[in-house]
Protein backbone atom coordinates (compact mmCIF):
# COMPACT_ATOMS: atom_id res chain seq x y z
CA UNK A 1 0.00 0.00 0.00
CA UNK A 2 1.36 3.43 -0.91
CA UNK A 3 2.10 6.01 1.81
CA UNK A 4 -0.59 8.30 0.38
CA UNK A 5 -3.25 5.60 0.49
CA UNK A 6 -2.17 4.55 3.96
CA UNK A 7 -2.37 8.11 5.36
CA UNK A 8 -5.81 8.58 3.78
CA UNK A 9 -7.11 5.43 5.44
CA UNK A 10 -5.87 6.54 8.85
CA UNK A 11 -7.10 10.14 8.66
CA UNK A 12 -10.58 10.91 9.93
CA UNK A 13 -12.88 12.63 7.47
CA UNK A 14 -12.28 16.36 7.28
CA UNK A 15 -15.08 18.46 8.74
CA UNK A 16 -16.05 21.71 7.06
CA UNK A 17 -15.98 24.99 8.91
CA UNK A 18 -17.59 27.11 6.21
CA UNK A 19 -20.95 28.77 6.93
CA UNK A 20 -23.85 28.74 4.51
CA UNK A 21 -24.85 32.10 3.06
CA UNK A 22 -27.84 32.27 5.42
CA UNK A 23 -25.66 31.42 8.43
CA UNK A 24 -23.09 34.01 7.39
CA UNK A 25 -25.74 36.73 7.13
CA UNK A 26 -27.18 35.71 10.51
CA UNK A 27 -23.71 36.18 12.02
CA UNK A 28 -23.28 39.54 10.31
CA UNK A 29 -26.67 40.79 11.46
CA UNK A 30 -25.99 39.68 15.04
CA UNK A 31 -22.54 41.28 15.16
CA UNK A 32 -21.95 44.47 17.04
CA UNK A 33 -18.94 45.90 15.20
CA UNK A 34 -17.65 45.32 11.68
CA UNK A 35 -14.35 46.17 10.03
CA UNK A 36 -14.70 48.08 6.77
CA UNK A 37 -11.65 48.33 4.52
CA UNK A 38 -11.44 51.02 1.87
CA UNK A 39 -8.52 52.05 -0.32
CA UNK A 40 -6.46 55.22 -0.23
CA UNK A 41 -5.72 56.89 -3.55
CA UNK A 42 -2.31 55.14 -3.60
CA UNK A 43 -3.99 51.75 -3.10
CA UNK A 44 -3.07 51.26 0.55
CA UNK A 45 -5.96 49.59 2.42
CA UNK A 46 -7.35 51.33 5.50
CA UNK A 47 -9.39 49.16 7.89
CA UNK A 48 -11.64 50.75 10.48
CA UNK A 49 -14.16 49.46 13.02
CA UNK A 50 -17.71 50.59 12.28
CA UNK A 51 -21.22 50.24 13.60
CA UNK A 52 -23.55 49.09 10.86
CA UNK A 53 -26.99 47.77 9.99
CA UNK A 54 -28.08 45.36 7.28
CA UNK A 55 -31.01 45.28 4.88
CA UNK A 56 -31.45 42.80 2.05
CA UNK A 57 -27.93 41.33 2.32
CA UNK A 58 -26.32 44.75 2.09
CA UNK A 59 -24.47 46.69 4.79
CA UNK A 60 -25.23 50.31 5.65
CA UNK A 61 -23.39 52.79 7.82
CA UNK A 62 -23.16 56.50 8.44
CA UNK A 63 -20.10 58.63 8.99
CA UNK A 64 -19.36 62.36 9.17
CA UNK A 65 -19.65 63.76 5.64
CA UNK A 66 -16.17 65.30 5.84
CA UNK A 67 -14.44 62.07 6.88
CA UNK A 68 -11.55 60.59 4.94
CA UNK A 69 -13.63 57.44 4.58
CA UNK A 70 -15.98 59.40 2.31
CA UNK A 71 -13.04 60.69 0.26
CA UNK A 72 -11.71 57.14 -0.17
CA UNK A 73 -15.13 55.82 -1.24
CA UNK A 74 -15.41 58.59 -3.85
CA UNK A 75 -11.98 57.71 -5.23
CA UNK A 76 -12.34 53.91 -5.31
CA UNK A 77 -15.49 51.90 -4.65
CA UNK A 78 -13.69 48.61 -3.94
CA UNK A 79 -14.01 47.56 -0.30
CA UNK A 80 -14.21 44.64 2.08
CA UNK A 81 -16.12 43.98 5.27
CA UNK A 82 -15.26 41.60 8.12
CA UNK A 83 -16.91 40.44 11.32
CA UNK A 84 -15.15 38.07 13.67
CA UNK A 85 -15.49 36.50 17.06
CA UNK A 86 -14.00 34.05 19.51
CA UNK A 87 -10.92 34.13 21.67
CA UNK A 88 -9.65 30.57 21.64
CA UNK A 89 -8.70 28.93 18.33
CA UNK A 90 -11.55 26.43 18.69
CA UNK A 91 -14.02 29.35 18.97
CA UNK A 92 -12.80 31.48 16.05
CA UNK A 93 -15.50 32.49 13.61
CA UNK A 94 -15.52 35.09 10.86
CA UNK A 95 -17.32 36.28 7.78
CA UNK A 96 -15.38 38.24 5.16
CA UNK A 97 -17.06 39.97 2.23
CA UNK A 98 -15.59 41.79 -0.73
CA UNK A 99 -17.59 44.16 -2.90
CA UNK A 100 -18.24 47.80 -3.60
CA UNK A 101 -19.19 50.72 -1.40
CA UNK A 102 -20.97 53.88 -2.45
CA UNK A 103 -22.47 57.07 -1.07
CA UNK A 104 -26.25 57.12 -0.79
CA UNK A 105 -28.57 59.95 -1.75
CA UNK A 106 -31.98 58.47 -0.78
CA UNK A 107 -33.27 60.46 2.22
CA UNK A 108 -35.95 57.86 3.01
CA UNK A 109 -33.20 55.27 3.26
CA UNK A 110 -31.27 57.64 5.59
CA UNK A 111 -34.23 57.58 7.97
CA UNK A 112 -34.41 53.79 7.83
CA UNK A 113 -30.67 53.50 8.52
CA UNK A 114 -30.87 55.97 11.42
CA UNK A 115 -33.86 54.16 12.97
CA UNK A 116 -32.18 50.75 12.69
CA UNK A 117 -28.88 52.13 14.03
CA UNK A 118 -30.67 53.75 16.97
CA UNK A 119 -32.45 50.49 17.79
CA UNK A 120 -29.19 48.52 17.59
CA UNK A 121 -26.79 50.93 19.31
CA UNK A 122 -28.76 53.34 21.55
CA UNK A 123 -27.55 51.74 24.77
CA UNK A 124 -23.91 51.81 23.61
CA UNK A 125 -23.63 55.46 22.55
CA UNK A 126 -21.58 57.96 24.51
CA UNK A 127 -23.53 61.02 25.57
CA UNK A 128 -22.48 64.09 23.54
CA UNK A 129 -21.99 65.99 26.81
CA UNK A 130 -19.32 63.45 27.86
CA UNK A 131 -17.30 63.86 24.64
CA UNK A 132 -14.41 66.29 24.25
CA UNK A 133 -15.62 69.36 22.34
CA UNK A 134 -13.51 68.59 19.23
CA UNK A 135 -15.03 65.09 19.04
CA UNK A 136 -18.53 66.43 19.62
CA UNK A 137 -17.99 69.00 16.83
CA UNK A 138 -16.67 66.32 14.45
CA UNK A 139 -19.75 64.14 14.92
CA UNK A 140 -22.16 67.10 14.80
CA UNK A 141 -21.34 67.59 11.12
CA UNK A 142 -23.67 66.43 8.38
CA UNK A 143 -23.68 62.66 7.97
CA UNK A 144 -22.87 60.71 4.85
CA UNK A 145 -24.54 57.34 4.37
CA UNK A 146 -22.73 54.43 2.76
CA UNK A 147 -23.95 51.17 1.24
CA UNK A 148 -21.65 48.16 0.93
CA UNK A 149 -22.86 45.67 -1.68
CA UNK A 150 -21.00 42.37 -1.40
CA UNK A 151 -19.93 40.10 -4.23
CA UNK A 152 -21.72 36.72 -4.24
CA UNK A 153 -18.76 34.80 -2.79
CA UNK A 154 -18.54 34.79 0.99
CA UNK A 155 -15.44 33.64 2.87
CA UNK A 156 -16.43 32.31 6.29
CA UNK A 157 -15.47 29.86 8.98
CA UNK A 158 -16.52 28.62 12.38
CA UNK A 159 -13.81 26.51 14.01
CA UNK A 160 -16.26 25.17 16.60
CA UNK A 161 -17.71 22.99 13.83
CA UNK A 162 -14.54 20.91 13.92
CA UNK A 163 -15.62 19.58 17.30
CA UNK A 164 -19.29 18.79 16.67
Amino acid sequence: MSAAAESTEQSPPRKGVRLTSDEAWQRIEASHTGIITTLRRDGVPISLPVWFVTFDHQIFLSTPAGSKKVVRVRNDSRASFLIEGGERWAELTAVHLTGTISLLEDEQLFERIDAASHAKYASFRTSRSEMPSATRDHYANTKAYLRFVPDPRIVSWDNSRLFS
